[in-house]
């Protein structure tokens, strides 16, 4: 499974991209409206950091021809970009033709089985179904996962299913015994998946039988 962290923070992608896990980013207007007027610099600043690891820019235009040129404006800012763009009807033709002239497209905002079926013939690159806003509307959101990877063996899709607003350690097991091809992680949702209690008190226990020793270090 890779892991995409899903922010637009310099400071905690920095934080988590020494640990050696993390395989990209995904950000969102909403990401980038936290960090500041000068989005182009934080932009760059993200795909410097990673300069190997895919980088998913959102268009913020409406119209068609307004999102196809944006599409392609985003796809030139660096080699590593991939462009986002909503599942919304009248924005197929613009993914088709983006697709065609060999763009990078990360489908967000999939709700459905269908929604995904319609857009893996298309040949994006990432579908983004959004687990934790199906809860909220009392869906289960992992089960898409489940069905989005029966759908994809079933028509061996070359589209990458990527596990999006994922609220949740929960969340994250189920989709990864789901068998996303990558999931996109909150900075926080990341760092809980990494910690347990069992953990931290078998350390604590340990470090309590060492001082019975009386030593400083291991070979003293």
């Amino acid at each position: 499974m890779k892991i995409f962290l899903d922010t637009a923070s310099r400071e905690l992608i920095k934080k988590w991209m020494g640990t050696g896990l993390v395989d990209g980013i995904t950000t969102n207007p909403t990401h980038l409206s936290k960090e500041g007027h000068d989005t182009k610099q934080v932009l760059r600043d993200i795909c410097t950091m990673l300069p190997n690891c895919p980088i998913s820019i959102e268009v913020v235009e409406k119209a068609p021809d307004a999102v196809y040129n944006q599409a392609v404006e985003i796809s030139k800012f660096a080699p590593n970009v991939v462009v986002k763009i909503p599942c919304l009807t009248e924005y197929l033709p613009v993914i088709n033709k983006c697709v065609k002239e060999g763009i990078k497209i990360n489908v967000t905002l999939v709700f459905s089985e269908i929604q995904a079926i319609l857009v893996a013939k298309l040949g994006v690159t990432y579908i983004s179904p959004f687990v934790g806003r199906l809860d909220d509307i009392g869906q289960d959101g992992a089960k898409l996962i489940d069905d989005l990877m029966v759908i994809k063996k079933n028509y061996n899709f070359s589209s990458q299913i990527l596990a999006a607003s994922i609220r949740s350690v929960e969340h994250w097991r189920r989709v990864a015994l789901a068998g996303a091809d990558v999931v996109t992680l909150p900075p926080a949702v990341f760092e809980s998946g990494v910690k347990h209690q069992l953990t931290d008190k078998g350390v604590e226990m340990f470090d309590a039988d060492w001082r019975k020793l009386g030593k400083k270090g291991l070979f003293d």
